[in-house]
């Protein structure tokens, strides 16, 4: 039998508390707690988008890749800052916002090549439409090894590219907890067949 979990002010340590008083300013809109914040996490929100952008060999030009930055920050106010209220201190604030963050950043860079390599309609309908049956087919098969609920977690995030906050608003499921059910359902879709 696993020991039980430290006592939850174990956890707290000199930063962790630093984060979280940061959020409640933020989130309290005191005076300087908004700079505060940009100031600690524009720098990972900027090595974020470059990151992300050369694991897709997406070349960025500077303002593109500071309007990507502009839009992590914009999320993050987004919804009367949900993705702040979201924050539970289950992993550190910069772990947390790293996921939220890179989703935005995906998501910024598919609409860009979008916008650069728009196909045509019927390019997509004729063209590739055996292996895009194939593929669909494949990822139904995957989902049905799921509950409802999971299922239409895994389709709100992962096909339709949802932020936790819009899955939040969308679900009525707690910021928190989105997170966790996503993993859960990962690792059954990823278990062999009949395991």
């Amino acid at each position: 039998m696993p020991p039980p979990d430290p006592p939850r002010a174990a956890l707290v340590t000199p930063l962790a508390a630093d984060d979280s008083r940061l959020v409640q300013n933020c989130l309290a809109r005191a005076p300087g707690a908004w700079d505060a914040f940009v100031d600690r996490f524009a720098g990972l929100f900027l090595w974020l988008v470059e990151r992300t952008a050369a694991q897709r060999n997406v070349p960025l030009s500077a303002a593109d890749r500071d309007d990507l930055v502009a839009d992590i920050l914009l999320e993050c106010l987004r919804n009367d800052c949900a993705v702040l209220r979201g924050f539970a201190g289950r992993s550190s604030l910069p772990t947390y916002l790293t996921v939220v963050a890179r989703r935005v950043a995906v998501r910024g860079l598919l609409r860009s090549l979008e916008d650069v390599h728009p196909r045509p309609m019927a390019d997509m309908a004729v063209g590739d439409g055996t292996a895009r049956a194939a593929d669909h087919e494949q990822v139904e098969a995957l989902l049905r090894r799921l509950d409802a609920e999971e299922a239409r977690l895994v389709r709100l995030h992962h096909l339709e590219a949802r932020s936790y906050g819009e899955i939040s608003e969308i679900t009525g499921m707690p910021l928190g907890s989105i997170g966790p059910a996503l993993s859960r359902a990962r690792e059954k879709m990823r278990a062999p067949a009949g395991g």
